[in-house]
């Protein structure tokens, strides 16, 4: 978010309006992400219908992608306000 510390009052609209595109390009970024690895585990030969196993595992790698990114995110807001606090 310093990125956007240096705009004025009068630019609150474009400040939020910039953020939130930021953080559409990380999900989008994220998503990427999943595919390419969790094509690379479960995808041995593409045709034209996913069996069960396939199904399973991408969703399990996706899963655990979506948990491992949940856990540090939380890890982070709380070093954040152990910081903000005095706590480090």
């Amino acid at each position: 978010m310093s990125d956007f510390e240096n705009l004025s009052g009068n630019d609150k609209e474009l400040q939020e309006f910039l953020m939130i595109e930021k953080q559409k390009a990380q999900v989008n970024a994220q998503i990427h992400e999943f595919n390419e690895i969790c094509w690379e585990k479960c995808i041995g030969k593409p045709s034209t219908k996913l069996d069960h196993a396939t199904e399973t595992c991408l969703s399990n790698c996706v899963d655990r992608f979506i948990d491992t990114s949940l856990l540090i995110t939380q890890r982070f807001a709380q070093m954040l306000q152990k910081q903000s606090s005095g706590g480090m």
